[in-house]
């Protein structure tokens, strides 16, 4: 490969990790082309871009960065790389589902990084694959925001409601 294409990819992969919120590393030997295809698919539809790269490369690329050093182990054998841009589950989740699914034994989550940390195979799975997506979040702060509103139409409605059940019942008895 010539040094102009290194250095372009290089430049492709900071880009990257600087934008990202989070990143999974995977190893993905031994899946076929026909898994593989749908699990670009599957990071596509969450919007997560998903690359094959070559370890020098990246390790070139996270040169200076305060993870660099925990990543360098990973960085053996095949790895793919998934980012998230927006919501730093997405990428862990669509592999936690793919894998449960999918590939079994085949896919091999690595490790992953969310702002700067670095997460064990295991953390990805249970701690960062289970947090609330964005949409998720943002539902849950709506709800909270409705609550008192909510409440408060209740406690407006109360009086003219009892008058109601106190005419009523003043019908029924006589």
């Amino acid at each position: 490969m010539e040094r102009s294409v290194k250095d372009t990819q290089i430049g492709e992969l900071k880009t990257r990790f600087g934008r990202m919120t989070s990143a999974v590393f995977v190893d993905y030997k031994g899946m076929t082309v026909q898994s593989a295809t749908k699990l670009r698919a599957e990071f596509r539809k969450a919007g997560v871009e998903y690359k094959v790269v070559k370890n020098t490369l990246v390790k070139k690329a996270i040169e200076g960065a305060s993870y660099a050093s925990k990543v360098d182990d990973v960085l053996v054998g095949m790895t793919g790389i998934a980012w998230s841009y927006e919501d730093p589950s997405a990428a862990a989740k669509v592999l936690k589902a793919f894998k449960k699914d999918e590939a079994g034994d085949k896919l091999t989550i690595k490790a992953g990084l969310v702002e700067g940390s670095v997460l064990d195979a295991k953390a990805v799975v249970e701690q960062l694959a289970t947090m609330p997506g964005k949409d998720e979040l943002r539902a849950m702060l709506l709800a909270t925001f409705q609550a008192p509103l909510t409440q408060f139409v209740q406690l407006l409605q109360a009086p003219a409601q009892n008058l109601v059940y106190a005419l009523v019942a003043k019908e029924q008895k006589g």
